[in-house]
């Protein structure tokens, strides 16, 4: 794959710049969001409620893809992230809400923890810039 045929997309996170990641990557038709949780910038939106965490981590994640010229429509995958157990339903609603129409893949994960002990949810997208069909 040639370098023309991937772009990468900054959002200003802070840790984006530590870490040297891109918040999104087009390769080809493949446009790949890394993980994102609640933060803008230094603020954490959503403390203690899983359900707006997952509504606000989602709404950044289609952001980078509408950098692209997508949206929900065109999301194929979603991984999401969890710190508990007890939240699979507050951000499966927050998941419903947002792509019931779509219908995406989606992967729920458990984890131990993420950087920041605040963070309840983090989650990834992958989109398709060709034809769908149904």
């Amino acid at each position: 794959m040639t370098s023309e045929a991937v772009r990468r997309v900054q959002s200003g996170n802070p840790w984006e710049e530590s870490f040297g990641f891109a918040r999104a990557v087009a390769a080809g038709d493949l446009v790949l969001v890394a993980g994102t949780t609640a933060f803008k910038g230094d603020v954490l939106y959503g403390e203690g409620d899983p359900y707006e965490q997952a509504k606000v981590a989602f709404t950044s994640a289609l952001e980078a893809i509408a950098g692209f010229g997508l949206g929900p429509d065109a999301v194929i995958r979603t991984r999401v992230y969890l710190a508990h157990p007890r939240d699979v339903d507050e951000v499966g609603r927050a998941h419903k809400e947002l792509f019931d129409a779509v219908r995406p893949v989606a992967t729920v994960l458990i984890v131990d923890g993420f950087v920041d002990p605040r963070i309840l949810v983090s989650v990834e997208l992958e989109a398709f810039r060709g034809a769908v069909n149904s």
